[in-house]
């Protein structure tokens, strides 16, 4: 490959401490870093240390320094309470420096953990840059989390504080979130000292004297509180992603190398420049959240939409077309699974012709792997790029994408385009020796990994060594299994335990899953390997019909086991699937495939923390018993 962005990229490799400087120039820093980048104590390698800077400054005053006080910094779209508000880099940095003070006042100081338990309201942010604005470290647990899960995290942050609301609301329901809080405060071995908790009028929750106080009361009696320097190493937050052993994994995230990073992927990779209006259709409990509704358009200065509501029923599926009109949105951020919710609801994007979509440039998809389908709908219906770009909770930003920004490249269906700047991506073997072009392998980072990523879990440097970096010595193994072509182009296919043996055959459940989705009835489905005596694991299917398909579902399935069979081969072994009405998700979007293959196997499980819904468990234990699994 050749062009702009190679010669950029090879860059980023070959000269990793030149490329970060001058990316870190577009920060401002109290005290410039002694190394870019140290190596001192590999594997737990660190950006810009001996430098000192303030992420809130940098998201908020500086902005207003430069003249753009007046801007728009976050607009505040709620369908489910009939809100538009909008604050300016001004308002917002005046609430957010007395909400520190608050803090401040209850004995928060650098380095205290404050656990933020919110719904999707601009209080959820301000108490996240108010964090940052006195150098305290905030862990954000998504809002209406079960007890004992916010239990766990309050027991391994240990906060001074936590930070709530009265309540989230979920569609049309109210999710009250004092009991929860209060039972999981109770049950945690940590107490933290007090409660900030903001009073929704939706529903008004009891404060427990001495304990629990009023935001809107603290607020008004605190003194602001200006910004604190911290170390460009120190941390700026913890969030929590679910671990294998049940004990959730706390991912750090530094304060220098997350700024340089996500304020370099804003005009590199999604194109967008102060003034602009970015929206991240996600929640403040994922890494989406953190990084793309709060600090990256932030730190751009951009504005940012945040969203409380969903892509369909808030009130229909036209309601991520009314916010992009509305508001004037250049770029927008979601996961595929908003799309095929909008595609199930609205087949034919009848919607869009209500509204005025010139100003959107892009769309970004992300959280799951996007599959061709949904893409292309996505890209025929709105008439701009629709970008698929791979990262993760422990990256904190892109792996793999398409560099809008230096250069926008060829879109390969299936691919999320290629390594990101800083990234250098190599497909392993079970021996961790590099894989031919278009082989199936792991998907893996050489280290150093680039700035704004994991230095590592919170107090358990142990764990982050045998989670992430022993099974490859000297990179980070991503969980995810894929191949590279011969262009470059990265292949994100699955999970590496949804990689499926068949008598032998390596398959990918992904490719199938890409076979499925492109049949006219298919909203959207899933693939799992079950287990089978004779060929080791056999491929299952679960398909959701798209909505006011009437068809007999024996013909449907019938033809998707001859797409297979087609467009794969007979290697595949795919013989079976079943029509649902609908997948195990997480709040996130990602489709609970472990668990439908426990369920499937007659394994026992645990319900994930994570469920959208567990009711949906029972119904797919049904589904399976009905073809002769989970017996």
């Amino acid at each position: 490959m050749t062009g702009r962005y190679q010669e950029i990229y090879d860059r980023s490799i070959s000269d990793k401490e030149g490329f970060w400087a001058d990316a870190a120039e577009g920060i401002s820093w109290y005290r410039k870093w002694d190394r870019v980048l140290d190596d001192s104590n590999a594997p737990f390698y660190r950006w810009f240390t001996g430098g000192e800077v303030n992420t809130c400054y940098n998201a908020l005053d500086r902005h207003i320094e430069n003249g753009r006080g007046d801007q728009a910094a976050l607009i505040y779209d709620s369908p489910v309470t009939d809100t538009v508000q909008t604050f300016t880099y001004s308002q917002m940095r005046d609430e957010v420096a007395r909400l520190a003070g608050a803090l401040h006042a209850r004995g928060v100081t650098k380095g205290d953990r404050v656990i933020i338990y919110m719904p999707m309201i601009p209080q959820a942010a301000m108490a996240m840059l108010a964090c940052a604005r006195i150098g305290a470290i905030h862990s954000v647990v998504f809002g209406g989390f079960a007890s004992n899960e916010l239990a766990t995290r309050i027991n391994d942050a240990k906060p001074k504080m936590i930070l709530s609301a009265s309540c989230g609301i979920e569609g049309s329901r109210v999710i009250e979130y004092k009991p929860l809080l209060d039972k999981a405060i109770a049950m945690a071995d940590h107490k933290p000292e007090s409660v900030i908790l903001y009073q929704r009028p939706q529903s008004d929750a009891l404060l427990i004297d001495g304990r629990d106080y009023d935001w809107a009361v603290e607020c008004a009696k605190a003194a602001p509180s200006d910004c604190v320097p911290v170390a460009a190493t120190d941390p700026l937050y913890i969030l929590y992603t679910s671990g294998t052993t049940g004990q959730p994994k706390g991912v750090v995230r530094d304060n220098g190398g997350h700024m340089v990073a996500l304020n370099w992927s804003m005009k590199n990779i999604y194109d967008v420049e102060a003034g602009d209006v970015y929206w991240a259709a996600s929640d403040v409990g994922w890494v989406v959240g953190h990084s793309y509704i709060v600090y990256a358009p932030l730190l751009a200065g951009c504005t940012t939409v945040m969203y409380e509501g969903k892509p369909v029923g808030t009130p229909d599926a036209g309601a991520f077309w009314r916010v992009i009109s509305q508001h004037k949105v250049k770029v927008l951020f979601t996961a595929p699974t908003a799309f095929r919710a909008i595609k199930r609801d609205d087949p034919k994007a009848a919607h869009m012709a209500n509204y005025d979509l010139s100003s959107l440039k892009a769309l970004y998809l992300a959280g799951e792997r996007s599959d061709p389908d949904t893409l292309q709908w996505a890209e025929n219906s709105l008439g701009v790029p629709v970008i698929d770009h791979w990262w993760q909770t422990e990256t904190g930003w892109s792996i793999c994408a398409n560099p809008r920004g230096i250069e926008l490249l060829p879109i390969k269906y299936g691919s999320p385009t290629v390594a990101a700047c800083g990234w250098d991506i190599q497909v392993l073997d079970e021996a961790g020796k590099p894989l031919e072009r278009g082989k199936i392998g792991a998907l893996a980072a050489k280290l150093p990994l680039p700035p704004g990523t994991l230095p590592t879990l919170w107090q358990n440097e142990d764990r982050f060594k045998s989670s992430y970096l022993e099974e490859f010595p000297g990179f980070y193994a991503t969980g995810d299994a894929g191949f590279i072509d011969e262009d470059g182009y990265i292949y994100v296919m699955s999970r590496t335990d949804d990689i499926i043996n068949v008598a032998g055959h390596r398959l990918s459940t992904g490719a199938m899953e890409e076979v499925l989705s492109g049949h006219q009835d298919v909203a959207e489905c899933a693939v799992i390997g079950v287990h089978d005596d004779l060929k080791g694991q056999l491929p299952l299917g679960f398909i959701v019909l798209k909505s006011g398909v009437t068809r007999p579902h024996d013909a449907i399935l019938s033809e998707v086991v001859a797409m297979v069979r087609d467009q794969i081969g007979p290697v595949a072994a795919f013989k079976q699937a079943t029509v649902v009405d609908r997948l195990p998700k997480t709040r996130s979007g990602k489709i609970l495939r472990k668990t439908m293959r426990s369920i499937a196997d007659g394994e026992s499980y645990n319900t994930p923390a994570t469920i959208d819904d567990p009711a949906i468990l029972p119904e797919i234990a049904e589904a399976l018993k009905e073809i002769g699994y989970a017996k």
